[in-house]
């Protein structure tokens, strides 16, 4: 099969490899779409083996297949997988992260958690942008036929994070939702915060960005290149702030702007990757009896939830998607996401 490797420096190529063969407990899937990510950035951008010392995997380990939100169909099953659990063309996703299977995080679906270590497919296991991936039977969660391919691929990893935070962060309808950072992550929390109810204001410094955002749902748009954030977002609030600030961007300024332009009793959640903030804790928590939350992506049972509450309430996901390539292309799809200008991207197979 043919799949595609993040090789640093912004270059990503397409390499053979055998086809996979599953092995007790396994399934392979024939893949259908796989989407693109933000944190896919991290090991496209770096220089050759930067990623992967991060990692702790060694300079000079060999890259992965990249990809870490898969969707396809289920072609083979391993020993000791029966058909009931796996049915032969099941459509599925796979949540993308292999524990040890029996610890407590591990059995509530939680394997990120797994304090034996972890794969994560994409990242240091071979991952969706391939025709073909191999994973355990229990990460695969089934995709609603209401569902397309490139929804479920959403769904796997950008998407569901955002329905997790949003859930986390317990919004209610009527809520003011600030979402900083409009790309994959940040676009999907404001279509879902206003499918759920809540005025949704979308803070982003990229003018087409904004401009999805407001197709999306935002019911008021701030360009954060252009204004000062905290202020604005008080004078949108009657000078109280926002009930939940949601920050996609993992930048410090815009953590900290989002802690700021909560109002007193309100909640902040931080689900963008990386980087650091400094924040003085008693004028901008203690004092406001602020909840500060830290998110990372969802169980197993929530990207269930979160694909059957997209289907049962008619969610238009195929809306956040801009681009759509194909394998042969991926070279000229990361060159364009690498912007961070446009929607989000899918790779699909046919």
């Amino acid at each position: 099969m043919r799949g595609a490797v993040f090789l640093g420096n912004r270059n990503i190529e397409i390499r053979n490899f055998p086809d996979p063969a599953p092995g007790p407990g396994e399934v392979v899937i024939r893949m259908r779409a796989s989407g693109m990510c933000g944190s896919d950035l991290k090991f496209y951008r770096p220089p050759p083996g930067e990623a992967q010392k991060a990692l702790g995997l060694g300079g000079n380990a060999e890259p992965f297949i990249g990809g870490h939100e898969p969707c396809g169909e289920i072609a083979a099953r391993g020993a000791g997988v029966s058909e009931r659990e796996a049915p032969a063309g099941q459509r599925v996703m796979n949540h993308h992260y292999a524990g040890c299977g029996v610890c407590g995080h591990c059995r509530v679906g939680w394997s990120q958690l797994c304090k034996a270590g972890i794969v994560v497919y994409g990242v240091t296991g071979n991952g969706g942008h391939a025709e073909y991936l191999k994973a355990p039977a229990r990460t695969m969660v089934p995709l609603p036929e209401e569902l397309s391919f490139a929804e479920g691929a959403a769904v796997s990893c950008g998407t569901g994070t955002a329905y997790g935070a949003l859930r986390r962060m317990h919004l209610a309808g009527g809520s003011t939702l600030a979402v900083f950072g409009q790309g994959p992550v940040g676009i999907s929390a404001t279509l879902l915060g206003s499918k759920m109810g809540a005025r949704v204001i979308a803070v982003e410094a990229n003018a087409e960005r904004l401009a999805l955002a407001k197709q999306y749902g935002a019911d008021a748009l701030v360009d954060s290149s252009k204004v000062d954030v905290e202020k604005t977002l008080k004078d949108l609030t009657r000078g109280e702030g926002v009930d939940l600030a949601l920050d996609c961007t993992g930048v410090a300024a815009a953590r900290l702007a989002a802690v700021r332009s909560a109002k007193t009793w309100g909640t902040v959640c931080f689900v963008g990757e990386g980087g650091d903030v400094t924040l003085d804790v008693s004028r901008d928590m203690l004092r406001k009896q602020l909840t500060l939350i830290g998110s990372w992506t969802f169980s197993a049972m929530g990207m269930g939830e979160c694909a059957r509450f997209i289907a049962d309430n008619r969610i238009p996901l195929e809306k956040i998607f801009t681009h759509r390539w194909k394998l042969d292309q991926v070279q000229e799809a990361y060159r364009v996401f690498d912007a961070q200008s446009s929607g989000k991207g899918v790779i699909e197979f046919k």
